[in-house]
């Protein structure tokens, strides 16, 4: 009788949930603009089955949705009940708390069993997906190579050939032919050579003029995508069967990934092989830094340099396609840009933009707008108490908010939509101009915080700095979309425009520079 009364419990349930699903194909909720005044109420929850209604007509808009209820929530802190087995989740936007979280209680969190499960198969076991004593080590030995001279002066040369020798090129070619581009496929572009000479020594020649097909640039692009399938899935357990049955997605991924590791273990090989032969040779990349140093596991060494270039690729791209976007909008903005560029152009090269305190303020307003890593987990080892009172239990999962972050009034005031850079900077009493004046980190978390805190931070403002001033010099870039119409927010693992950024490229006047 008692697995009759279950049985007939779940086939209702499974009715609801398939009539649920019916209708929110036909009354999904109402695209609402980044910037749009929240009108979302708190979700509503439900025994057993917890907000999985709320979850599901808000499937499409994630980030925005769970943005705008933690801007109703009085402490910025709200405890989601997802659904079934009673599984709780905790959002924040709490500077204090993300503070707690991320430093002063840092033992009790981690990346945990369930995030690294998801992205096992993309970054195995990379300094990105572990904790305990092989992050610590793996942390130590990012730290040893990122803190040397040699690699620092290599990433400035990369970069400044790259720029050259393949992107201004091809934005010359684009101005003269009036050719429309797909401004965030360059700069992905233009990312992955970069952060592939950078880590492997490799140069795979994805931004050449014909703009080519790259395999290695493809699998990796397709890991990154069917992994954000996993971790967007609205049940889990979906993606997991699908795994163990080896179908769909799950055997596309398993077929991607072999793809992407044999490619790069064979780069790791060869490079292995030209040490040997030649001990004197420039260890000059993080690869060959890393073999150099004696860490010849293969395993090991694959996925601490695939964590690397994910992390190099998709954030550095994403923060200057929104960069130039918002700058096209912006034009008072993009003036005071240009007239540092002017200032600064007689230095060095990296001396040069280490010190431009204004496009320095653009970029951290740009990425407190559209954050290239728009949240970030965490799972509890423990039972805590966060600071304002929020119960967490062991193996619960408390996200603190990046994109919500950024968009909070409390944290920012009235004008928090505005594009200001200002906000970044005061002036300098001596000489009248700006001084850059940084945000505390668990406040403006895009690069992480506490002891995970990002080790390319440096070299990542470095690149997209070098980037603008040289593009800015010579072009203006214009968007190529309808009146009216603004780029599309895409929300995966990190921030893109759907569909892409058309622009125009137009040489700029030499009187305005």
């Amino acid at each position: 009788m008692v697995l009759l009364q279950l049985l007939a419990s779940i086939s209702l349930l499974v009715l609801l949930l398939l009539s649920f699903i019916f209708l929110t194909k036909t009354l999904n909720p109402k695209k609402q603009s980044p910037s749009s005044s929240s009108t979302t109420t708190l979700p509503r929850s439900y025994p057993l089955i917890g907000s999985f209604f709320d979850i599901l007509a808000n499937r499409n808009r994630p980030l925005q949705w769970t943005a705008d209820f933690l801007q109703n929530t009085p402490s910025a802190t709200y405890v989601l009940h997802r659904s079934f087995f009673n599984t709780r989740q905790v959002f924040t936007a709490n500077p204090t708390v993300v503070q707690h979280i991320l430093k002063n209680n840092f033992n009790n969190y981690g990346k945990g069993d369930e995030s690294r499960r998801t992205l096992q198969d993309l970054l195995g076991n990379g300094i990105f997906n572990v904790d305990g004593e092989s992050w610590k080590f793996q942390r130590q030995v990012a730290i040893q190579e990122f803190n040397h001279k040699s690699l620092r002066k290599f990433v400035e040369t990369v970069v400044d050939t790259e720029l050259s020798d393949r992107l201004i090129p091809i934005l010359s070619s684009a101005a003269k032919t009036g050719t429309v581009l797909d401004f965030q496929n360059i700069l992905q572009r233009f990312a992955f050579d970069n952060i592939c000479r950078i880590t492997f020594g490799f140069d795979p020649a994805y931004l050449l003029p014909s703009l080519p097909k790259a395999k290695f640039a493809e699998v990796f692009e397709e890991g990154i995508i069917l992994s954000g399938m996993r971790a967007s899935a609205l049940i889990p357990m979906v993606w997991k069967i699908k795994k163990l049955l080896n179908v769909g997605s799950e055997k596309r991924l398993k077929t991607v990934v072999s793809e992407m590791r044999e490619f790069a273990t064979k780069i790791i090989r060869e490079k292995k092989h030209k040490l040997s032969e030649n001990a004197s040779l420039d260890s000059v990349d993080l690869l060959s830094r890393l073999l150099s140093a004696g860490h010849s596991d293969e395993n090991f060494v694959t996925d601490m340099v695939i964590s690397f270039i994910l992390a190099g690729r998709d954030t550095t791209s994403s923060a200057l396609t929104w960069c130039f976007w918002l700058l096209s909008k912006n034009q008072h903005v993009e003036y005071e840009v240009l007239k540092e560029i002017k200032e600064k152009s007689e230095a060095p090269i990296y001396d040069g933009v280490k010190d431009m305190e204004y496009t320095q303020a653009s970029l951290c307003e740009c990425m407190r707008l559209y954050p290239p890593v728009l949240a970030d987990a965490k799972e509890a080892i423990g039972k805590d108490v966060l600071p304002d009172g929020t119960m967490v239990k062991k193996g619960m999962v408390v996200t603190y908010h990046i994109y919500a972050m950024g968009r909070s009034e409390e944290l920012w005031g009235s004008d928090w939509a505005v594009f200001k850079p200002e906000r970044w900077l005061e002036r300098d009493e001596m000489d009248k101009h700006w001084r850059f004046v940084g945000r505390d980190p668990y406040t403006y978390p895009v690069f992480q915080a506490g002891p995970r805190i990002c080790l390319g931070k440096d070299m990542a403002f470095l690149q997209m700095k070098k980037v603008l001033a040289e593009v800015l010099r010579r072009f203006k870039v214009v968007p190529a979309l309808e009146e009216g119409v603004e780029p599309e927010f895409l929300s995966c693992f990190t921030s893109t425009i759907k569909g892409g950024l058309p622009v125009r490229i137009v040489e700029r006047d030499q009187m305005e520079y």
